[in-house]
């Protein structure tokens, strides 16, 4: 399988403040991999530092085989990012903003969408601005995936969702990105559900990394726990 992100020895500091030294990991065609870490940890740190938003002090990130400081606009269109934060132009109704985004992106899918907002049991015509914030959330991470892009980068994508939503959400991205041979790089400080989804988990602390490695092996290999008290039997307790 082609190598989609590969990190090199990546070092980064916030003045004296190391985020982490030393970091190595890759992520494979078509798999989902998790991030995940306690808040401030420095998981959106390596999304930036991915994105080409940030340079880290040492270190090499690839994506799709090309540095990253220097990722081609044909490469940047085959990825997908959703940063912290809720859907804009909330004053248009799920089929607006649908309308509205489709121009801009060529391979744009609009089942993916509204596949999701099927789900979520909303109508065309309702105003984003009368909705929860899950549903805003579930909004925003439905025009991620109707851009149908090659990757998929989601920085803390459940964040501001309730468990029903997460779940949902969960199953939903699960069953597109294999039906559609997506490859997902998520990162989440929340636990709950992501066993269902991940093919490989990757558990972050403060300064590196203390665990990459498949899910279903991970899990067979602590027997009645879930991946949240692993998570927390490594980083201790939030």
């Amino acid at each position: 399988m082609e190598t989609v992100i590969s990190c090199e020895h990546l070092t980064h500091y916030y003045g004296a403040r190391k985020i982490y030294e030393d970091l190595n990991f890759e992520v494979k065609e078509g798999s989902i991999v998790g991030l995940l870490g306690k808040n401030g940890t420095g998981k959106t740190t390596t999304i930036n530092i991915l994105m080409g938003y940030l340079k880290p002090q040492s270190g090499t990130c690839r994506i799709f085989g090309e540095e990253v400081q220097r990722i081609s606009p044909v490469t940047r269109r085959r990825i997908a990012l959703l940063l912290e934060g809720h859907v804009q132009y909330a004053y248009m109704s799920i089929e607006q903003i649908e309308r509205f985004y489709a121009p801009f992106y060529p391979k744009w899918n609009r089942d993916a969408y509204y596949a999701l907002m099927e789900k979520l049991k909303v109508a065309p015509g309702q105003k984003i601005s009368r909705m929860s914030n899950g549903q805003r959330s579930q909004v925003a991470l439905g025009l991620i995936l109707a851009q149908n892009a090659d990757l998929l980068v989601l920085d803390d994508f459940s964040l501001g969702l309730d468990p029903g939503y997460r779940r949902l959400f969960c199953e939903y991205l699960r069953d597109y990105a294999k039906a559609e041979g997506k490859t997902v790089f998520l990162t989440s400080h929340i636990i709950q559900d992501l066993e269902k989804i991940i093919d490989d988990c990757i558990i972050m602390d403060y300064g590196n990394i203390l665990l990459h490695q498949r899910t279903a092996d991970l899990m067979a290999a602590h027997p009645g726990e879930s991946l949240e008290d692993i998570f927390i039997d490594l980083t201790g307790k939030y």
